[in-house]
């Protein structure tokens, strides 16, 4: 890191948060402990996991048992003696449900790779992969038959972060699960890319007969922000574990640079990300800075950076992004926890796609979808500010 560069995020930093309360505690864990208190679902669903891993960063990064204690818990009870994931079908294809693997690597690799019921369930959701419905350039499908030939942003966070984990743990020398891993990659640039703006849309449908669907390419009509995040998140979080030498490396690496900068450009004079990107939305009637989307751009580029894969001027621009989520976004309740506000429900292709769908999904508070990733970020601002 060159110096001035340093210094330059330190001064844009020490300006930035001299005007926000000082926190009690760090956010991250704060967050955490917060939801402790709240009703919590645990179940292998794709939003408790992603709760559950800002649960377990937080521990990690500010060494807390219960915490951790609770999330090991948690991730052990989905996990039958024998290896079974409990209510999982393997004969049911949804994108959403591999996501739970994250989870379940992480503790069997924490926890000394002691836990054969871990590797059991991983390998089962990995063989899945194996046998698991693709568009015919060879895509998963998001789900079957539901979105049958359709590849979602969304889906790319939900299995790639998975099986590049899988492969790096068990199967290093994978060549052909890495050039798969990259091919999902490439399908989703290839059709959701706008290479104006640097954004990507929803998804698209090979088969082009979705109603929503482009009838040259294919594609959704509209960039709804947190299908960028997550999009966003699996590119960085895949390219911690991608070999270097394998051409797929240069090209994951190019989808993230470019998307970086395209995030910068469509960044909101009030520093967080519109729910619907694509212009000329942004600003109309009905749009609004929604949370979750900028929770996951925050977090992608402050691990971006950290790691190498990004350059230092993005801190600027996620720590700004920051300091509007602990001020809109951060509710303190009356009895000293946090609440998280501003995240949209639900956005699917479902629906006819139009402006109109996106705009009228209602909010939720103390949504995982949002709240999970805000750890995410926090632990990443925590970290820096550490060092």
């Amino acid at each position: 890191m060159h110096l001035p560069a340093l210094s330059l995020a330190l001064l844009t930093y020490a300006s930035t948060t001299l005007a926000a309360p000082k926190p009690a505690q760090p956010y991250s864990t704060w967050m955490a402990s917060s939801f402790l208190s709240k009703s919590q679902k645990i179940d292998r669903h794709y939003v408790a996991a992603v709760l559950h891993e800002g649960l377990q960063k937080a521990a990690i990064l500010h060494p807390n048992s219960s915490l951790l204690s609770f999330v090991s818990s948690a991730v052990s009870s989905l996990v039958a003696s024998n290896g079974t994931l409990l209510g999982w079908d393997p004969n049911f294809y949804s994108l959403d449900d591999i996501r739970i693997g994250n989870n379940i690597l992480y503790f069997w690799d924490s926890e000394g790779r002691k836990e054969g019921k871990y590797k059991t369930a991983a390998t089962s959701l990995r063989k899945q992969l194996d046998r698991y419905p693709r568009t015919p350039m060879g895509g998963f499908w998001h789900r079957d038959p539901q979105y049958k030939n359709q590849m979602w942003l969304d889906g790319i966070y939900m299995a790639e972060t998975f099986y590049a984990t899988y492969t790096s743990f068990f199967e290093p020398e994978n060549i052909t699960a890495w050039e798969d891993i990259a091919h999902q990659f490439d399908l989703i640039e290839q059709h959701c890319r706008n290479k104006t703006s640097g954004l990507l849309v929803h998804g698209y449908d090979e088969s082009k007969k979705a109603v929503w669907a482009d009838p040259v390419t294919g594609a959704s009509p509209h960039v709804w922000d947190r299908a960028v995040g997550w999009y966003f998140m699996a590119l960085v979080e895949v390219l911690q574990v991608y070999p270097e030498k394998l051409a797929g490396y240069s090209r994951l690496k190019g989808y993230l640079t470019s998307l970086a900068a395209g995030l910068k450009r469509a960044q909101d004079a009030s520093w967080g990300w519109w729910l619907v990107m694509d212009e000329p939305y942004p600003g109309m009637k009905g749009n609004y800075i929604e949370s979750s989307g900028t929770a996951m751009f925050a977090y992608g580029y402050l691990k971006g950076v950290r790691t190498g894969l990004l350059d230092e001027e993005y801190r600027d621009t996620a720590m700004k992004a920051y300091e509007l989520m602990v001020d809109r976004f951060v509710k303190r309740e009356s009895n000293g926890t946090l609440s998280w506000e501003g995240t949209v429900r639900v956005g699917s292709l479902d629906q006819d796609g139009s402006y109109e769908y996106y705009i009228g999904v209602p909010l939720s508070e103390n949504d995982g979808k949002g709240a999970g990733p805000f750890m995410f970020a926090s632990t990443e601002m925590e970290m820096w500010q550490k060092s």
